[in-house]
């Protein structure tokens, strides 16, 4: 069976949040989130969409139309390597644009995996956080805004 990429549900929830608090970076310290977080991140201020390998997901994005966040993509560490991230990458970030933002961004910690991932996205770093982490832009291209400093 070949993994699928979808449009994530909220009975995908359990298995997107079993995915975050799987991966050995960026993780969770501080910061709890609930089913309502990503419940109002897919359904109201955004969308969401999963890898599912053999009826578990493997991998999860959700982007926020409203902000142009990303607010998560994470591959479950079992099913690394095999290209979910970008697949899940392109596909939320093509959709942004055609929600009509000229510019999105994130945040990661630096010396990740991650970090490496969006800068060869074409990601430009444009600051820091102020808990260290590295904000990373990405502007359209053609963006009357310009490019990322």
């Amino acid at each position: 069976m070949t993994a699928v990429l979808r449009q994530a549900r909220r009975d995908d929830i359990a298995g997107m949040h079993r995915v975050r608090l799987s991966v050995a970076e960026n993780r969770l310290i501080a910061l709890v989130i609930t089913e309502s977080d990503y419940v109002a991140a897919i359904e109201q201020t955004g969308r969401g969409w999963v890898v599912e390998d053999q009826g578990e997901i493997a991998a999860f994005a959700i982007g926020n139309a409203a902000t142009g966040n990303i607010w998560a993509l994470f591959v479950d560490p079992a099913h690394e390597r095999r290209g979910h991230g970008r697949r899940l990458h392109d596909t939320m970030v093509d959709w942004l644009w055609s929600q009509g933002l000229d510019r999105l961004w994130l945040t990661t910690d630096p010396g990740t995996r991650a970090e490496s991932f969006y800068r060869a996205a074409g990601w430009l770093e444009a600051g820091r956080a102020g808990d260290g982490s590295i904000r990373f832009e990405l502007a359209r291209h053609g963006s009357r805004k310009g490019q990322v400093r």
